[in-house]
């Protein structure tokens, strides 16, 4: 499982908050297919809800320890029957890095413009 702070997991509830649920685990309760939903809505959208259909509680809560143990997500929040799953996106945060990069190198070579400079 994927450790959260307190202020992650804050700020995750919030952008989750908006969401509807993507993918919902029913009577026959979490197969391989729903497993492979998740994992394909993850790589998707890093942040999900998922609908748990059944009144077990225990069940919901296993449920929700086997997908983040098992897809190396986060439990972000389980309150009534959804469950809010996080995983980041490997590929974006490298893409993110080279940006940033990119973006220093930029930084460097051109001098800082202010708004005098432009004013001839």
């Amino acid at each position: 499982m994927l450790p959260l702070s307190s202020d992650e997991r804050r700020e995750l509830r919030a952008r989750a908050h908006s969401l509807n649920p993507v993918v919902s685990i029913a009577e026959s309760g979490l197969t391989e297919a729903v497993m492979k939903e998740i994992e394909i809505s993850l790589k998707a959208h890093e942040l999900i809800k998922i609908r748990v259909y059944g009144d077990s509680r225990e069940n919901r809560e296993a449920y929700f320890a086997r997908i983040c143990s098992e897809l190396s997500a986060a439990p972000v929040q389980h309150i009534g029957k959804l469950l809010v799953v996080y995983r980041p996106d490997p590929t974006a945060n490298a893409a993110a890095k080279a940006a940033n990069a990119s973006k220093s190198k930029r930084s460097e070579s051109e001098p800082r413009r202010t708004k005098r400079s432009f004013q001839g």
